[in-house]
């Protein structure tokens, strides 16, 4: 019988000038990027943490602490890969992945699909398991002053 598990992510991060602006593993054009130790890009930090809380293997900080060197302006995606393989290690299938990214700008809908591939491909899933959802917080609070951006993911996970 097979074990069923869901988990959740969150992750935020300042909006510097002179920073790209990764989201997902793709650049998007921007006079600002996310602030952070790896290359801070908040959806695949939310869907790496998602991923450890459905397997209950802990967080993003504890396998990758921004006090290593080793993981100075390191890409995320290396981060969702292996926790990918440390959730298989431990018996668990990826079901699928929902997220979303809250920003006030730039639009980000012609990215949806770049995006999405980029994260399948990482993920080793179908295209039709990976959704990703684009928001504004209407300029309220952080994000929507455009001071920092937000994302949140909920992956389902399969242990037989």
């Amino acid at each position: 019988m097979s074990e069923y598990r869901t988990g959740f992510g969150w992750d935020v991060h300042r909006l510097v000038p002179r920073r790209p602006l990764i989201l997902g593993g793709i650049t998007i054009p921007s006079e600002f990027g996310l602030e952070g130790h790896s290359d801070a890009d908040v959806l695949a930090h939310a869907i790496t943490d998602a991923i450890f809380g459905a397997a209950a293997l802990g967080d993003i900080g504890v396998h990758f602490p921004d006090s290593d060197p080793r993981w100075k302006g390191a890409d995320s995606l290396v981060f969702l890969k292996h926790t990918v393989e440390l959730a298989r290690g431990a018996g668990f299938e990826l079901v699928n992945v929902d997220s979303t990214v809250i920003l006030e700008r730039p639009k980000l809908k012609d990215y949806r699909t770049p995006i999405r591939e980029k994260l399948a491909a990482t993920l080793g899933l179908p295209l039709d398991r990976i959704s990703v959802k684009f928001k504004t917080a209407e300029h309220v609070g952080p994000v929507g002053e455009g001071r920092s951006a937000e994302a949140q993911a909920v992956v389902t996970m399969r242990r037989e």
